[in-house]
């Protein structure tokens, strides 16, 4: 078993989670076998109670665990099916400890950060290399070398080299070389600093990826080599994008990076194959079509809120060859303004998920308008609950009709919250999550998109469609498209009469790749595209 450790210093947010996954692409096409692992030094269990404006999107997988965005990179990136065992953070390593100690496993020693939290952690990598019988684990360390939080990933790894063995370990260092304006230069020193602080930690790393906005020339390069003292041709350039995250595999490929891995864990495997690659930056680059797509959300201002959701568009556009410009719209925005003023012009407008009453009734709005001009619609988890709401309330005439998340003495619960969600009092981890199994219905058009009649599809929420009003609904020709086996529980609606009207309980942005395209998203854009040329589907 070879093991890659990937570390951050300088700032924060520069791109670590991406460099793993892009690498993991490249030892994926040289033949191995490959699954990477994110540690993030945080006190929160997971990020499912975390504010997105603190953390980001949170990524659900297959097993229901609520995790970091960055596991949504390396599913994107990599054909690994991640589960609860890829995310650990100091909250669940601490929570383990303490309750050994409650359960006197540890034999009334003194517990203590070394060893009892740093075995722990190690544990963690060796069941992960265990169960996924990989050739290669990409272990991601959150956080930025110099943090106090990180300090017991950063020992625990160290320690974990030393047993491993020389030729079994990578340690991989993510940095930044700042461009000062002012001066019309490139600066060193920060990266200096940051091997520094890993090497007083007793980490010394084998590779330096350098972040950048302008190249490393060959003196530069040098300079941090002597420096930092790692060999030339392991100061690696990793310069800001021109077009899409996508370009990062092979713009590391260029700089021999998986070469220089394969090399130092003694791995005689062939150069990656990335013509597959290549086309999907082909159309990135030079699209055959171009459309624009409304995402009317509460979290415009942050990117990584509705990363998945950003990125399965992106998915959808390189299955059409059509480039996509995202026109991010502040919910709130729509509610004085009125939704022709700012929607007019759009190919398509999609609604994510989301909590909380602020900006519901813009999102509402942009519904409504989708609906009555025609508009591709796409609804994601909340973005179905507001298409039922607009529906009941527009067509139906329920007056005041509404979910019980928002107004919970509405006379028209349509959205109500499931059955076994009234009694949990626990925030965390306690929503539907993770994928459950959906049946679709012949003859609608999501079956049509699906190829298939049972599907699996990853959720994560508390509220359902009030079946009460089902009938209501279907009376007026509101299609329910999918629902879970037992038929209980609806799971996508549609409408028929419209060119593209289509929501879903669950998120579809999770199991979306560059070469995957979701369906629902392939469809949308179609539809958008559609919709531009004024073609019938």
């Amino acid at each position: 078993m070879k093991y890659i450790f990937v570390t951050g210093g300088v700032v924060s947010s520069l791109g670590k989670g991406l460099t793993a996954a892009a690498l993991g692409t490249l030892l994926e096409n040289r033949g191995l076998k490959v699954v990477l692992q994110k540690f993030d030094p945080y006190l929160n269990v997971d990020p499912g109670t975390m504010n997105p404006y603190q953390h980001g999107e949170v990524y659900v997988l297959d097993d229901g665990a609520e995790t970091d965005l960055d596991l949504g990179h390396y599913e994107r990136f990599t054909n690994v099916k991640l589960t609860r065992l890829n995310n650990l953070t100091s909250g669940q390593v601490y929570q383990t400890v303490l309750n050994n100690e409650r359960e006197g496993k540890y034999l009334g020693k003194t517990v203590q950060v070394i060893p009892h939290v740093t075995d722990e952690i190690q544990k963690r990598i060796h069941v992960l290399a265990e169960q996924s019988n990989a050739d290669v684990v990409i272990t991601e360390i959150g956080g930025t070398t110099g943090d106090i939080e990180g300090l017991p990933f950063l020992e625990a790894i160290r320690e974990f080299a030393l047993e491993a063995g020389t030729g079994n370990v990578v340690f991989m260092h993510v940095t930044y070389v700042p461009f000062i304006k002012a001066a019309g230069e490139l600066k060193t020193k920060p990266t200096q600093q940051s091997v520094a602080k890993l090497r007083e930690i007793g980490i010394a790393p084998h590779i330096l990826v350098c972040r950048t906005e302008r190249p490393l020339d060959k003196e530069l390069r040098q300079k941090i080599s002597l420096f930092c003292n790692v060999p030339f041709d392991a100061v690696i350039e990793e310069k800001d994008v021109d077009h899409s995250i996508y370009e990062v595999p092979l713009m590391l490929q260029r700089e021999r990076l998986d070469d220089l891995v394969c090399r130092l864990l003694h791995l005689d495997m062939p150069l990656a194959n990335m013509t597959h690659w290549q086309e999907i930056m082909r159309k990135l680059i030079a699209p055959q079509h171009r459309v624009r797509i409304g995402v009317v959300g509460k979290y415009i201002e942050l990117q990584d809120a509705y990363k998945s959701v950003y990125e399965a568009i992106i998915h959808g556009g390189i299955a059409n060859d059509c480039g996509v410009e995202i026109v991010k719209v502040d919910a709130e925005q729509i509610e004085p303004e009125g939704a022709e003023n700012i929607l007019k012009g759009l190919g398509g407008i999609l609604v994510p998920g989301g909590f909380g009453e602020r900006g519901i009734e813009g999102k509402i709005k942009a519904a409504r308008y989708a609906r009555e001009n025609n508009v591709p619609y796409l609804g994601l988890c909340l973005g179905m609950q507001i298409a039922t709401i607009e529906f009941a309330r527009n067509v139906l005439k329920l007056a005041k009709a509404h979910s019980t998340e928002f107004d919970p003495n509405t006379p028209h619960p349509v959205i109500a919250m499931l059955d076994e969600q009234t009694k949990v009092t626990q925030k965390g981890g306690t929503m539907r999550l993770g994928a459950q199994p959906c049946q679709l219905v012949i003859g609608t058009k999501t079956a049509q998109l699906y190829g298939a009649f049972i599907v699996k599809e990853r959720h994560r929420h508390r509220y359902e469609f009030n079946n009460a009003y089902r009938e209501q609904f279907e009376k007026a020709d509101f299609v329910f498209s999918g629902f879970t086996p037992d038929g209980k529980l609806v799971e996508i609606i549609e409408l028929p009469k419209h060119p593209f009207f289509i929501a879903s309980q669950f998120h579809p942005e999770f199991q979306s790749k560059p070469h995957q395209p979701h369906p629902l998203f392939k469809g949308f854009i179609a539809a958008a595209l559609a919709r531009l040329h004024q073609k019938p589907l």
